[in-house]
């Protein structure tokens, strides 16, 4: 049997008593990062063999895995926090062992997306979890593009060097909307910071983060009909103007008002001149 096992995501006693009989009962555990596994092991006095399964290796051990559950062994898989396959390695494992037919389950348990969704306040009955946004900002914005619309918060992990980059462009994309960023989830320092996301720009500007990050955003308001069409773009840049905002506050104003980027309503009225 393959057990994936859900391990603390900061305090070590956050994990269930089933997780900690079975990591005593199997045969070997696979760890995303044995120096991890074993600093939790030796907590709770539980000696059992630990070899690795990283993003590196995670092709050649799902074979071995499969490999030794078929001969009758047990195989707990663990990452260094929360649920294998969810951002860390397993999902490969888990695939290839329902395609082989293997036993494999899940013991349940910490999740620092859930803990930072319901933490952050925003509604949680309808939710979009997207791991890590992509590195490179023309990326990571058509990443975000393709959620704007959803109505469901939206849960992101970030590090805390690419937070300030990334709430940026969260809010050139998505408008200044609510959101959280919840950091040291279950640890001594956890604190969840609420506010429009110019408001948390503004704080992590003046207060750089440390430790993991959990970004939630609100989804989409579509109670009111979005402005899509070209002609309903231009009549709104072009009232704004006419009360007095320059071509750049004006779309400014709109952008935020419709749902679209600056760039977008930028690109539908390039031949407007910049005051009338």
């Amino acid at each position: 049997m393959i057990y994936l096992c859900a391990t603390p995501i900061g305090n070590l006693e956050d994990i269930t008593l089933r997780v900690l009989r079975i990591l005593k009962e199997v045969d070997l555990v696979a760890a995303e990062d044995t120096r991890q596994a074993k600093k939790l092991l030796t907590h709770y006095d539980i000696r059992v063999p630990v070899i690795s399964l990283h993003q590196h290796n995670e092709a050649q051990r799902t074979e071995e895995i499969l490999a030794w559950a078929a001969e009758g062994k047990d195989v707990a898989v663990v990452s260094d926090a929360g649920m294998p396959g969810i951002s860390d390695p397993g999902g490969r494992l888990t695939r290839a062992a329902a395609a082989a037919g293997a036993d494999i389950t899940v013991l349940p348990g910490a999740n620092a997306a859930l803990t930072g969704l319901v933490l952050s306040g925003l509604p949680c009955e309808t939710f979009y979890f997207g791991g890590f946004l992509p590195r490179r900002s023309s990326e990571r914005k058509k990443a975000l593009e393709a959620v704007r619309s959803l109505q469901a918060s939206l849960v992101y992990y970030e590090a805390p060097h690419r937070l300030l980059k990334t709430l940026t462009d969260m809010t050139a994309v998505l408008g200044d909307r609510q959101a959280a960023v919840a950091r040291e989830l279950t640890k001594w320092y956890e604190e969840t910071l609420r506010g429009p996301l110019t408001g948390l720009l503004d704080h992590f500007g003046q207060t750089p983060p440390r430790g993991e990050l959990v970004i939630v955003v609100e989804g989409a308001d579509l109670s009111e009909e979005p402005m899509a069409a070209n002609t309903d773009i231009r009549r709104a840049v072009l009232d704004e103007m006419d009360a007095g905002a320059s071509k750049k506050e004006a779309i400014k104003n709109v952008a935020r008002r419709s749902g679209l980027s600056k760039n977008e309503v930028y690109q539908r009225v390039l031949d407007l001149p910049t005051q009338l």
